[in-house]
């Protein structure tokens, strides 16, 4: 079985042609990286619109089967910045502790992280990420809080996933 993971770039000048698509890119190079598994991208550049971002994300979860997405932008504090809150509708269950995480390892490199906004939840057998849309800041958070990600797709049914040790050490319990 193929894994098939979403990829969402949430931009308004990205999803116009303005800007070239370099955060959806810095999300597929990290994935590619850590994973072993053969895996498909399902990849959508978005404008920040709250209904088209919830949209997307149902889409991918409920009939593309993804059992991950993670986004890019719109969890800054401006008023087009809806990601969170477009997670926070589609999802059944939030995991605050991502976003916790992410702010954290982020503010090791810049006092603004406390105005981001990124978080998790799960929509039924897939978990969903918001990310930063800065690329350097993409790699950092993905880097801190990866190491959970398999083991919480273990946790909600879906794909094994299998990671390069080398690049990134997930933690699975010993079972007893």
């Amino acid at each position: 079985m193929i894994i098939k993971i979403g990829i969402i770039n949430v931009s308004d000048r990205a999803s116009k042609g303005i800007y070239e698509d370099i955060p959806g890119k810095a999300i597929v190079e990290t994935l590619s990286e850590y994973l072993v598994n053969e895996w498909e991208k399902v990849y959508a550049v978005i404008p920040d619109e709250q209904d088209q971002i919830e949209a997307k994300m149902i889409e991918m979860a409920d009939q593309e089967g993804c059992c991950l997405i993670v986004t890019s932008g719109g969890t800054g504090p401006a008023v087009r910045d809806v990601t969170p809150e477009a997670t926070e509708n589609v999802c059944q269950k939030m995991l605050p502790g991502f976003g916790e995480l992410m702010r954290q390892e982020s503010l090791k490199f810049v006092p603004t992280a406390i105005l981001s906004r990124q978080t998790a939840g799960i929509r039924n057998n897939t978990l969903i990420i918001n990310l930063p849309g800065k690329p350097k800041a993409i790699r950092e958070c993905l880097d801190a809080v990866f190491p959970a990600v398999p083991y919480c797709i273990d946790l909600i049914e879906g794909p094994y996933l299998e990671c390069n040790t080398e690049v990134i050490k997930p933690f699975r319990p010993k079972t007893t």
